[in-house]
This record gives C-alpha cells, structure tokens and sequence, in this order.
C-alpha cells in the first residue's frame, strides 16, 4: 500500500513556497477567494505536519499589478509599490487561513508597517522557522523594478531553503503555451541556462539567474492538484525541475 503523502519522510528540511496573486483568486475575476486559501491552507499543513519548515512569498496580480499599471501611463516606481502593498492583504488573507488550519504563522514584509507584519528580519524569519512556524515574506524585495519571483529566489537563498516551489496553473513548463498550443509538449527538467536561453515565460531572468549561481533547484508544478505541494516537498517527480546538471531539453 503507498503512502499517504503525510505519512512519508520529507525529502526537504526547509522550502520556498511562492505563489501568485493570481492563485488566490478561485473563480473570482478580482480578489481574494477564501475558499482558495484554506485549500492552500490544507496543503500546507500537510508538509508542515512532516517536520519541513515552510516560507512562503506571495505576489499581488490578484489586486493590483505595477507593470500593467506603468503600462497605462502610472509612474512605475508607483505602480510597483502598490502592488507590494497588494502581497500584504494576500499574506494577510493566507496567515489567516494557516492559523484557522492550527498553524502558527508570521507575515514578514519587506516595507515596514509595523501594526499588521513584522519586518523582515533575515536571523528572525530563520528562528520562526526553526520554531516551527510558516513564515510569509511580503512586499516583494521592497524596491520597485523587482517582480515577486526575484523576491522568491532573494528570500529562498537568504534563509537557506534547499528548493523554490512554483506553484502556478498548468502542470510544468511548457515548450509553449499550452492554453494556445494544446499540442505542446512538457518538459520534465532543465537547466536554468536552458531556461534563459530559450527565454521561457516562467521566471523572470533576475530570478532564474540568483537561482542558478546559488545552486537552489526550482520545481514548477500544478497548485490545483491535491497534495501538489506535499509530493513536491517529498521529492516526487511533479512537475518541471529546473536545475544544475538537469537533463535539459527533456520532455514528457
């Protein structure tokens, strides 16, 4: 009998979670969608209950994006930072939703707002995780001109997670898009040069780079499968590994 993923020794000590604004939006066209985020909630718990120590950053497309705003005549600086402050109501929205599932969790941001999250302190986000919390690092790196996935990778190599889990809508990368091309074939790994050479839309190249020259593995997978997480965090072959030494090119 296999076991449940609960039930199986992690192959991770420490993760990077990082999702999108967008992950949070269920069925919504705008928002946040409760629902959403106690399934994200019950998945993580699930690693967490395994002894992984979990940090998670969170983008804010859901509510507000910087680029599209700069795209419509807004300052860029200023859109920018709007959206850092849309990763704050997201973390907030997901720490909630930890806590209701019995996990005890710190939002850390980047800017400071001292009232509603602690600021991110490099040593403090490692002793919460070491005492056993879910840390959400929010407001992006708190420089405009940095996308969340940057963020993900800076606080990833900062705390010393072992993988940087992606958690997006289709199930890997793609050769192409899959919603326009339904023909396109997923690749199993790649190396992060393949990555950059081939100017594949699943990481910016700041991220992919800090990544590849601190050797931190990427793993790009489907959010909306139950137990995604947990079988990425116990090293089953989900999704699209992006790595050094990765076979790249390899396809499913």
């Amino acid at each position: 009998m296999t076991e449940a993923p609960d039930q199986v020794p992690a192959r991770y000590r420490r993760i990077l979670l990082k999702l999108s604004g967008e992950a949070l939006l269920g069925a919504r066209s705008y928002g946040v969608d409760p629902a959403i985020c106690a399934f994200i909630a019950g998945q993580v718990a699930r690693v967490h209950a395994t002894g992984v120590q979990v940090g998670i950053v969170v983008g804010g497309g859901n509510i507000f994006r910087g680029m599209a705003a700069s795209a419509s005549g807004m300052d860029r600086a200023t859109g920018d930072y709007i959206g850092m402050l849309a990763t704050v109501m997201n973390g907030l929205a997901l720490q909630d939703a930890l806590e209701r599932a019995g996990i005890p969790t710190r939002v850390m941001s980047a800017i400071a707002m001292n009232e509603i999250a602690e600021p991110y302190i490099r040593r403090r986000a490692v002793r919460h995780l070491e005492k056993g919390r879910v840390a959400i690092f929010v407001a992006g790196t708190g420089n405009p001109y940095f996308t969340t996935d940057t963020a993900a990778a800076l606080r990833a190599v900062e705390i010393g997670a072992e993988i940087l889990m992606k958690a997006t809508k289709v199930d890997g990368v793609y050769e192409a898009d899959p919603m326009t091309h339904p023909d396109a074939r997923r690749y199993e790994s790649l190396a992060y040069t393949d990555l950059l050479r081939d100017q594949l839309k699943v990481m910016d190249a700041a991220a992919v780079a800090l990544c590849m020259e601190n050797d931190l593995p990427i793993v790009v997978f489907d959010l909306n499968k139950p137990d995604n997480i947990a079988r990425v965090a116990m090293g089953e072959p989900v999704g699209t590994r992006i790595a050094v030494g990765a076979s790249g090119g390899s396809r499913s």
